[in-house]
């Protein structure tokens, strides 16, 4: 299973998520510091979430980067995290 997949699932199943778009940006940071060859290792993650309300941005991230500890710690080199609860605007929308 690709990284990206095991981070959308993880993702799915901790917070049920209303929107959850996951992009593999390794492609971007080519001979930067954590790149491999072949990617997946510099991901965004845009979520919104119930899960969410009541959280700020610190215990939001927390509780991602806590989810995905493992992949953290054996491929992934970068999380960019853009997360919000359902009640919140999507700032995409403009």
């Amino acid at each position: 299973m690709s990284m990206k997949q095991t981070i959308t699932d993880k993702l799915t199943a901790a917070f049920d998520p209303s929107f959850l778009n996951v992009i593999d940006e390794s492609e971007n940071h080519r001979g930067h510091g954590g790149w491999r060859e072949g990617g997946e290792t510099h991901f965004r993650v845009q979520i919104a979430a119930p899960a969410f309300e009541g959280m700020n941005r610190v215990a939001r991230h927390r509780a991602i980067n806590d989810l995905l500890a493992d992949e953290l710690a054996a491929s992934v080199h970068a999380l960019a995290l853009e997360i919000r609860a359902d009640s919140e605007p999507d700032p995409r929308a403009r």
